[in-house]
């Protein structure tokens, strides 16, 4: 059975979601964050200290835009992936990747000088400036999504799961109000989706039923 070590509301989100997705058997570890710090015991199965981790028999996976890839293909061939001679397959690789490397990096650095550091250390200018570039790079976003639902046109795929988390963060930093228009009414398609919903509510029982502390708090890697 799949395994995959998640922390509420970390980048792990991206393959919970999937998994519910695809209907997919799995058991999840809940961890306090960060796990390297709290749970010294996972290193012994992630030597970077990073979550997620997702075990499939031999597979050991730690980045989650990767994990979603991974898991569309195997999992759902023709469905939650595109096909290699698909005319959308480069876009569909590019927003799943855009999700993370471009979406995500900034608001990294946000929570980090804001929330992380100690007050010595916090950066309240590159939390600033990065708010903007994460704002801005919703731009192409928007323009992408003006007159289709989803990112690879009428199609749900893991593209959308990538960027949605990235969307979910923002809505953490309180950004949700600045989205553009076509990306607001994205994001509220995307939450309306059952499997989304059954992730938000498995990662709160779980973490309830395991003892893991229920704090909305991503990863930050150093």
């Amino acid at each position: 059975m799949i395994q995959l070590f998640h922390c509420i509301s970390a980048r792990s989100f991206r393959p919970l979601w999937l998994l519910e997705e695809l209907g997919l058997p799995y058991e999840l570890h809940m961890l306090p964050f960060p796990p390297r710090v709290h749970r010294k015991d996972f290193l012994a199965l992630n030597p970077l200290g990073t979550i997620p981790l997702l075990v499939d028999g031999h597979t050991r996976m730690s980045e989650s835009a990767a994990m979603c890839q991974y898991l569309a293909a195997r999992h759902s061939p023709g469905q939650l992936d595109v096909a290699v001679n698909d005319d959308a397959y480069g876009d569909y690789l590019n927003y799943l990747h855009f999700g993370e490397a471009t979406l995500t990096f900034p608001q990294t650095l946000v929570l980090r000088y804001t929330h992380f550091e100690p007050e010595g250390r916090k950066q309240p200018q590159v939390a600033q400036d990065y708010t903007k570039w994460f704002l801005a790079r919703l731009k192409t976003l928007n323009a992408r999504l003006a007159d289709m639902p989803y990112l690879c046109g009428d199609r749900f795929t893991a593209a959308d799961v990538s960027v949605g988390y990235a969307l979910l963060l923002a809505q953490h930093l309180g950004l949700s109000a600045q989205f553009p228009d076509h990306v607001a009414a994205y994001w509220a398609r995307l939450q309306e989706r059952p499997a989304y919903q059954r992730a938000q509510a498995v990662q709160w029982k779980q973490a309830k039923e395991q003892g893991a502390p229920e704090v909305a708090a991503p990863d930050i890697r150093p």
